[in-house]
């Protein structure tokens, strides 16, 4: 896989995580749960996620042999673009009047 499909890859994943949380009423979008998820659930469900798609962007980084250091500022970078990319689905589930 070359460098520019595996960024390409890591960016629309990236995407689909970060709104799954607030598109899935499942717990990880596999375990039911009895009570629908609360606004804390979700955002710790973002959390994990977060951090499972940077560890798949850092084995994609580290098998195309570029493995660099970061700091904070990576990481803070990369959080906020994340829940930049979490807009739309929090946007749909609760901002928009959902009909019964």
């Amino acid at each position: 896989m070359t460098q520019t499909a595996s960024i390409g890859l890591l960016m629309i994943l990236a995407l689909l995580a970060a709104n799954l949380p607030f598109v899935s009423n499942r717990l990880f979008a596999v375990l039911a749960l009895k009570n629908p998820k609360n606004l804390a659930v979700r955002l710790a469900e973002l959390v994990v996620w977060y951090f499972l798609v940077g560890g798949l962007g850092l084995y994609l980084e580290q098998r195309a042999g570029q493995n660099a250091p970061q700091g904070w500022e990576f990481y803070a970078i990369t959080a906020t673009l994340f829940l930049t990319f979490a807009f739309p689905g929090f946007t749909y589930r609760y901002l928009f009047k959902h009909r019964a």
